[in-house]
């Protein structure tokens, strides 16, 4: 991973929104960091920070106020479909089955090697048997698993990961954090993941960038320098998670730093 090339540059980013009433809302400054190709680096910060607005900004969706912001060597001048979101809110297309949705981004693909890759990742989400399935007929996680394979299938280089996992159940949660994992070590994409859950950032990643209340910064950076799977009981783990707690002034209970229990 040292002598992987930079893929992602964020250097003395701002963002401010304008209001009606001419104040402006400021929401990032002097934000700064690189992700390398093939990394999983996750975002953590208080509700509110600017996560969401950080990870648009880099999806091309929302042009920042002052700085440069680079993917894949160039300037980002608008969305990209090398460059995949997923959200926590579904993204599937209700009115087409599993097979469906996972190969639309494939429509000008020959039909036989959509239909090779369409198998190919539904087997490696764990949906086969369910092509013909609705996404009304499927679980919050097997939606998740549809999205997911949906944008490895359309050869995403690149996956923007926006609190995916943050409505499912806190077992679903646990294994849909296991299978990303094997999936990204198999693929071998650019990851970067926006999460509330400090303990999912240090089971998932090789970073985390721990943010500042707004108007937000990347307060530090925490490598995570722990084998895969990760043992959620080792002293590593648990350090890791207690460090970032405490950069963000809290316990691992939630309280705040000195407050009683």
């Amino acid at each position: 991973m040292d002598n992987a090339k930079t893929l992602i540059q964020v250097r003395d980013t701002w963002m401010s929104f304008a209001s009606k009433e001419g104040q402006g809302t400021h929401v990032l400054e002097r934000v700064s960091f690189e992700v390398r190709a093939g990394e999983l680096v996750c975002i953590v910060g208080p509700s509110g920070c600017g996560k969401s607005t950080l990870l648009n900004i880099l999806g091309g969706f929302l042009k920042e106020t002052r700085g440069e912001v680079r993917v894949e060597g160039g300037p980002v001048s608008g969305p990209d479909p090398g460059r995949i979101f997923v959200f926590q809110e579904n993204g599937v297309f209700p009115w087409l089955t599993v097979a469906e949705n996972v190969g639309f981004g494939l429509l000008a693909r020959p039909a036989k090697e959509r239909e090779q890759r369409v198998t190919h990742y539904l087997q490696m989400v764990g949906l086969t048997g369910f092509e013909k399935a609705y996404p009304r007929e499927l679980s919050g996680g097997m939606k998740q698993r549809v999205e997911i394979a949906r944008a490895l299938a359309a050869e995403a280089r690149v996956l923007f990961m926006d609190e995916p996992f943050g409505a499912l159940d806190f077992l679903t949660r646990l294994k849909m954090r296991s299978d990303l994992v094997r999936i990204w070590q198999a693929e071998h994409k650019t990851i970067l993941f926006v999460t509330h859950d400090i303990e999912e950032a240090v089971q998932l990643a090789d970073r985390v960038l721990v943010m500042s209340r707004r108007p937000a910064t990347i307060q530090e950076e925490v490598v995570i320098d722990l084998p895969r799977p990760r043992d959620l009981d080792s002293p590593g783990y648990l350090a890791a998670r207690d460090r970032i707690f405490a950069i963000m002034g809290m316990d691992a209970h939630g309280g705040g730093a000195g407050e009683p229990r």
